[in-house]
Parts: C-alpha cells; structure tokens; sequence
C-alpha cells in the first residue's frame, strides 16, 4: 500500500501506544521536540516491524519479538504538532501518531573570517559538491541494527562542552542555521573514540567542517566527527565501542580546536546528548 494511502490503514491495537517510560536509563532518552528522539512502543511481533517517517525514510526499529520500539530522529525545523510514523509488521500496515512539542534554544554570535560566512564564487560551488557527496552518506541505511541494550554512548573525548546542539548561531551578524551538534573543547590531538561499534564510511577534507569522519552504527544511525588534526582510520575499517581513530584539531571553519560530535538518525540529526546518559 502505498504512503499516499495512509489515511486508510488501520488503527494500532491498544498496546501499540506511544512509549512514556521514565526511565532514565534507556538510551536514547525519549524527548519529542525538535531535534530530540521519539521512543514509540510498537509492541510484540514475531517479526521486525518495517517503520517509516511520511516523507518514506526507514526508521531504526530495536528490541526483540517480546517488545519492539522505534526511535525517530525530528528534525530541528518540524512543525510542532501531530506527525505519524508508518508500521508494517504481522498485522499487516498501520499509522502511529505522535506529538511534537516546543523547546527554545539558546542563541550564540560569533566573529569569523568574512570568506567563511560570504562564500567566493569558488567556495560556494566547493561547499555544494561537498554537501552532494554527503548526502549520499547520510541517506545510509544498512542492517543489522544495534541492539537496544547498546544504544548508551560514550562522549567520544575528554573535554568541555563548548557549544551545544540546537544553539542558533550568528556568524557576523548573519543568522544560519542551528547548530546540529555538539562541540567539545579539547586541545589539538586529543584522541577520539568510537562511541558505539561502527563502520568508517566517509573520510574527507570539507570546507566547512574540516578534516571529517563518518561513522555508520545501521538501522540508520550515523555519528560524524569535524575539525579533525589528523585520522587513523581507513574506509572499511569496523571500530569496536572505544577504539580511538582520530584526533582533534582545529580545519574548516571554527574559533579554535574542538570537536563537532554529529549524531544522525532517520537522515535527521539529533541531539547528541541524549545518548549519554
């Protein structure tokens, strides 16, 4: 059945309501505003339920035949409101609702180089050949997912929480977009670690973001590390949860060594924060 018909699939049985769990220790933590997760209970199937957003996008579902839950990434500019998830599984298609609720973020102005805020015609043709390539990374979704018992992350360096995610930047009086991770100040060449298993997937030098590496965890979930000195990993390489394969620096646009910590769910990224409890 196709998305342009979900007004016609069925209600979910009763115990296929939105999950409301307190519980602290679950990661990662369920807080439906934008740029937080929605931890949606989805119940027992036999089976792993199949789930989409209503734009199409795959949607990491964890858990077992007991219990299955989906984590949806909400982008930072969705509307507040009801939004509805698509789920296939035993009983066939079904829509779930879920509500977004509001949350303000702070505001930070910064004085940078005028070249990185009004691109050259050269740089603005860099910058969109860069961001072509990365879409085509973060539209990933690979099996198999991780179990939900491993969801926890660890912060990939030592450090102080310099900026973090949500916070609407102004670059030289000039308002761009939100801040879609968070910054951990540290000097040049503190080592990073892996925050969950993954696989290296992109290695590149962007314009903005500096000496950069992707990580993919599957089911969609991607983690991506900016301002890099120096890498020691290669395309292909499987990192266990700790294992260091960066540094970091000070490339692309920033005001001095830190690391930009990316997390990425359903092609959205998320606060990085709710993982680390």
């Amino acid at each position: 059945m196709a998305l342009a018909q979900l007004s016609a699939c069925t209600a979910l049985p009763a115990w296929a309501t939105p999950a409301t769990s307190s519980d602290s220790t679950l990661a990662p933590v369920d807080s439906r505003v934008p740029g937080g997760v929605a931890r949606l209970s989805l119940g027992p199937s036999s089976t792993q339920p199949k789930v989409t957003t209503a734009e199409g996008t795959p949607v990491l579902v964890v858990g077992d035949m007991i219990e299955w839950t989906a984590l949806v990434g909400i982008p930072l500019s969705t509307k507040l409101g009801v939004h509805t998830i698509t789920v296939r599984n035993d009983d066939g298609m079904q829509s779930l609702d879920y509500s977004v609720q509001g949350k303000q973020y702070a505001e930070q102005r910064l004085k940078v180089a005028p070249k990185t805020v009004d691109l050259a015609p050269q740089d603005l043709a860099r910058h969109e050949r860069e961001r072509a390539h990365q879409q085509t990374i973060m539209a990933l979704f690979t099996s198999p997912a991780p179990a939900l018992a491993a969801m926890r992350m660890q912060q990939p360096c030592p450090g102080r929480r310099s900026s973090s995610f949500g916070l609407r930047r102004v670059f030289n009086g000039q308002s761009r977009n939100p801040h879609s991770g968070m910054d951990i100040a540290a000097p040049t060449g503190t080592r990073i670690v892996a925050p969950l298993p993954g696989t290296v997937v992109d290695i590149g030098d962007y314009f903005f973001n500096g000496t950069t590496v992707w990580l993919n965890h599957g089911g969609g979930l991607l983690t991506m590390y900016c301002h890099l000195s120096s890498v020691q990993c290669r395309l292909g390489d499987v990192l266990p949860t700790g294992q260091a394969f960066c540094q970091v620096g000070a490339t692309g646009r920033v005001t001095g060594p830190h690391l930009h910590w990316g997390v990425m769910l359903n092609r959205t990224m998320v606060d990085p924060a709710l993982f680390l409890v």
